[in-house]
């Protein structure tokens, strides 16, 4: 595997950990999970089998990644967030069958203790803040603070708020990266980075 991994760490037989991944202090990763290369999960993480987690993605303590949940590339998850897999869960009903697909798509951040409910999509490079709770759709770049989460602003692939309104026709260049943000009515992209004169 060339993976790091912890002895009180639990990796049940099948799971797939790429090279130069760190797995820590009582970690569980079942046997149908698949966990990419340079990841690091942190103390008491616990991933199940019908997970996908990309490259370079940091888990940190006391994150349980449940079944139907998707982390692309460069996702960092903070301690103690929460994920769930059942809309309406009841323990004397069950409901394996609706498990809800959860997706986190690249260098989204996910603040310490907030909640993703399943069945939303987390745009690239969003920012969840500290004690959030998503229960919809979020934008690439958005970002997200309060119960339930609303859009405050934007955030920078650098991980800074992007001084721009919420919604219009502007843009923004970085100042640590020098790439160019526009935002076009109410959605912003990255347009790549400026040319040296």
């Amino acid at each position: 595997m060339n993976a790091q991994i912890h002895p009180t760490a639990i990796i049940d037989e099948g799971a797939s950990i790429g090279a130069e991944s760190r797995i820590w202090h009582w970690v569980h990763v079942c046997g149908g999970a698949k966990i990419g290369t340079g990841c690091t999960l942190g103390q008491n993480v616990f991933v199940a089998n019908r997970v996908v987690i990309g490259n370079n993605v940091k888990i940190q303590n006391n994150v349980s990644v449940y079944d139907n949940v998707t982390l692309e590339d460069d996702v960092f998850c903070g301690p103690s967030m929460v994920f769930t897999n059942v809309y309406n869960p009841r323990s004397a009903v069950p409901r394996k069958e609706e498990y809800r697909d959860t997706l986190v798509k690249r260098g989204a951040t996910l603040g310490a203790n907030c909640t993703i409910v399943c069945g939303v999509t987390i745009g690239e490079y969003a920012f969840i803040g500290a004690g959030a709770v998503i229960n919809r759709d979020v934008k690439p770049y958005a970002l997200m603070v309060g119960v339930p989460a609303r859009q405050i602003g934007w955030m920078s692939e650098y991980g800074e708020r992007i001084d721009l309104p919420m919604q219009g026709k502007c843009t923004y260049t970085c100042y640590h990266t020098g790439e160019i943000y526009q935002l076009q009515d109410k959605d912003l992209k990255k347009m790549g980075a400026r040319h040296a004169s």
